[in-house]
């Protein structure tokens, strides 16, 4: 039983589209908390390009280091990852101000 009403909201909101990786991310986000997605900085840069879209279906941590410009979407991000991705020129942003923005999800990477 999920008990966070803004995860609850997000989970309903994506399974209402008809498109696969919204679908997908909204499947990630209804898993038990043993089973969430934990993704440190340091693997979202090993894995995105320049200027890249990730989207990381739980929460990025601030392990490592970045050093590309990319968006990364996520349900929660630590303060220390948020500062180093808004420091190397990136942004951090919310899954749904992504899905708003970029409704079709393309070129959009899931990282988990």
């Amino acid at each position: 039983m999920k008990d966070n009403n803004l995860l609850i909201s997000l989970i309903t909101s994506l399974m209402k589209t008809n498109k696969p990786i919204w679908r997908k991310v909204a499947y990630e986000l209804s898993k038990p908390r043993r089973q969430k997605v934990e993704v440190n900085v340091s693997k979202v840069e090993q894995y995105a390009t320049e200027d890249a879209t990730i989207l990381v279906p739980g929460k990025v941590l601030g392990s490592g280091t970045v050093s590309k410009k990319i968006t990364v979407a996520a349900f929660s991000f630590s303060t220390k990852a948020k500062g180093m991705i808004n420091e190397a020129g990136g942004k951090a942003i919310s899954i749904e101000s992504l899905h708003k923005s970029n409704p079709e999800g393309k070129g959009v990477m899931i990282l988990k």
